[in-house]
């Protein structure tokens, strides 16, 4: 049941990239472009993300799942700079590539050369970073 849930969530999230425009890189750019011709479209999808993120402060109350499996909650709260760097080169690789990783992951699924591309890049530096920091 829990894999099935699994699916059918990242079925429901994958479909809602596709209907918000997310996995169109115009769209997201506009969407970043505030001094020029600003699309505002992609505001619903980000208050739809601020609602969904706040149902972790409800989830941290609890210790498992509807269904029946132990609650995740990270553990670290502190900001830090590999946080901030991180957030930096990801809204960076963002802004110009207008694509993030799970739209990429969509796009690719398309034939996007641009998504593959994007996707090869994202799997080199995770690789390059776990290399660096030990394998953690």
């Amino acid at each position: 049941m829990i894999n099935f849930m699994a699916l059918l969530s990242g079925v429901v999230f994958g479909l809602g990239i596709i209907l918000s425009g997310m996995v169109n890189p115009a769209i997201v750019l506009a969407f970043l472009d505030i001094t020029g011709n600003w699309d505002s479209s992609l505001l619903w999808v980000m208050g739809s993300a601020v609602a969904v993120g706040s149902a972790f402060a409800l989830a941290i109350k609890h210790k498992e799942s509807y269904l029946g499996s132990s609650t995740q909650i990270p553990a670290v709260t502190k900001i830090d700079r590999r946080l901030l760097l991180g957030s930096l080169v990801f809204g960076a690789g963002w802004g110009i590539a207008g694509i993030c990783p799970e739209p990429a992951v969509v796009l690719a699924g398309t034939g996007s050369i641009d998504a593959l591309v994007f996707l090869t890049a994202m799997l080199l530096s995770m690789g390059i970073y776990q290399k660096l920091q030990g394998s953690e």
